[in-house]
Parts: C-alpha cells; structure tokens; sequence
C-alpha cells in the first residue's frame, strides 16, 4: 500500500498564488506517473497535471501556463504550484500515483478561490 498525505490547500483571492505538496509513503517500488486531480462540489474529478518518473509533464488547458507540477524521485513527493488563481480554481485537490498498475489517492486538499 501506498499513502498519500497533500497539503498546501486554503483560502487565497482571485489573482493569488498556492502550492500544494504531496508526500508519499508505505511500499514505494517504482511510483510511475504521479499527478493531481480535483472536484468541485457536484462535478467529476478532472485531470489538473500529470507528471511521468522521467520529468515530462502533461496539463489540462484550463491551468496551462499558470500551473507547475514537479516531483522529487528521491523524496517521493509532488508539487502543484498554482499562479493566477481564478475562482473556477475552486475544488478539492487530490494526489495520484500509479505504481504497478495500482492507482492510490490521497484524502485532497481544499483550494477556494474567493475575495
């Protein structure tokens, strides 16, 4: 099994910046593709970024250009630094890794954009 704590989420104005981190624990082999999701009340988890073991990265439209997403292979961790925050940025952030075809998530972490 493999854990997944994120943290970094709150309460930030339209315009504002976050960055929100995922640690990853337990039996950690060989984590594949790591990535952060997100849900807004009502709504399906959609895709924000994914990030494979080799660095390459892949972003939804809507967050290209004003998200990041990084890890550290060693540390086994995932970064979302998020800029120019809108409030349709809203939602409940979740941590993704794939690690031997098995797909673990993290509990999210709440992101409002709001003034």
């Amino acid at each position: 099994q493999v854990q997944l704590v994120e943290s970094g989420g709150g309460l930030v104005q339209p315009g504002g910046s976050l960055r929100l981190s995922c640690a990853a624990s337990g039996r950690i082999f060989s984590i594949n593709t790591m990535g952060w999701y997100r849900q807004a009340p009502g709504m399906q988890r959609d895709l924000v970024a994914t990030i494979t073991s080799g660095g390459s990265a892949n972003y939804a439209d809507s967050v290209k250009g004003r998200f990041t997403i990084s890890r550290d292979n060693a540390k086994s961790t995932l970064d979302l630094q998020m800029n120019s925050l809108k409030p349709e940025d809203t939602a409940r952030y979740y941590c993704n890794v794939l690690q031997m075809g098995n797909n673990y998530w993290g509990q999210g972490t709440q992101v409002t954009v709001s003034s």
